[in-house]
């Protein structure tokens, strides 16, 4: 960390730069949205959580195709979808029915396979059921949860802050969720309880490193900053908070690599969303939300000095008392 320790970096130089590659990331994940939801009637693709209906895991000795698995489930391979969990031996299948019954399924997943395959080559791992009513009831939850979650943050930071580091921080918040969800329509991630709760977790991560930059500043300001160039002063603030900010994430990384690589799939998705929230949280808080601070402020200053301007201009053509009326008031 002693690379950073000095650091003297002009971030802000690159803020234009950093729009463009942020419009850009931004215009790719809401067009991947419009796309999906037009073609496949949801830009995020739900899980059995959400959607109710029935989930099996099932794993083969032997590789296998997706099509020679539909085909070996016979009716009940017509309706389900099927992907891949990892290798061409163990596969995910998805029925919309609901069958409330799950051992009931098991066995006759069970029975299906093996007379495709023969006795003892594929086995059903683990069946869940969500009846669709709790599946609609999770999703107005899920959405309830980050939308207070959200409010609850942003007013935590309007009593914190003065109101142009709060709008600076919802500037940088709303530019990762949109990143966050463009991202995740556009690779088809599975959206289930794991990864709503990492959303969650990238909205509080993005928000703690970006109000630890603007407490620097406002330390900064206070000490008398406000009288020298302020884009000048949150570069300075950036670099003193760099060595905190590359220790913290690259620590959280390494956990996080470690959890997508070894975890398994079922914890992948989890860890794959928070790593991406983590990076976009690292670069919004350097490349979003100073710049955004930093364009604030040069417009309220603006205003600020027209103000003051309008008000001289006022105080010098209101009309003055004659000479006569003013030597008799005295």
């Amino acid at each position: 960390m002693r690379i950073f320790s000095e650091a003297n970096y002009d971030f802000l130089s690159l803020r234009r730069g950093s729009y463009v590659v942020s419009a850009a990331v931004v215009a790719v994940g809401i067009a991947a949205m419009v796309f999906f939801q037009i073609t496949a009637g949801s830009w995020l693709d739900y899980g059995v959580d959400f959607t109710g209906g029935t989930l099996a895991q099932v794993e083969l000795q032997q590789p296998t195709s997706v099509g020679e698995l539909r085909a070996a489930l016979g009716e009940l391979g017509g309706d389900a979808s099927i992907s891949q969990y990892g290798s061409d031996r163990e596969y995910i299948v998805r029925l919309a029915s609901f069958e409330e019954d799950g051992g009931n399924l098991s066995e006759r997943l069970g029975g299906l396979l093996d007379a495709a395959y023969g006795e003892g080559v594929a086995s059903v791992l683990r069946v869940e059921a969500v009846g669709p009513k709790v599946g609609g009831e999770l999703q107005v939850r899920a959405l309830l949860a980050i939308l207070l979650s959200f409010v609850v943050t942003l007013i935590y930071l309007a009593f914190r802050f003065e109101t142009r580091f709060g709008v600076a921080a919802i500037v940088a918040t709303m530019h990762d969720i949109l990143v966050t969800l463009g991202l995740m329509a556009l690779l088809r991630m599975e959206v289930s309880l794991a990864t709503v709760a990492a959303v969650l977790t990238i909205i509080g991560y993005s928000l703690n490193d970006t109000i630890i930059v603007f407490d620097r500043i406002r330390e900064n300001l206070d000490r008398g900053g406000r009288r020298g160039d302020y884009r000048a002063l949150i570069n300075r603030s950036i670099n003193e908070t760099l060595p905190r900010t590359i220790m913290t994430s690259g620590t959280t990384l390494a956990a996080l690599l470690s959890l997508a690589l070894l975890g398994g799939e079922i914890i992948r998705p989890f860890a794959l969303i928070l790593i991406l929230g983590v990076v976009v949280g690292t670069y919004s808080s350097i490349f979003i939300a100073s710049p955004a601070l930093l364009e604030i402020e040069r417009r309220w200053q603006r205003k600020e000095g027209a103000a003051r301007g309008a008000t001289r201009e006022a105080a010098r053509s209101s009309p003055r008392p004659p000479a006569a009326a003013r030597s008799r008031a005295t």
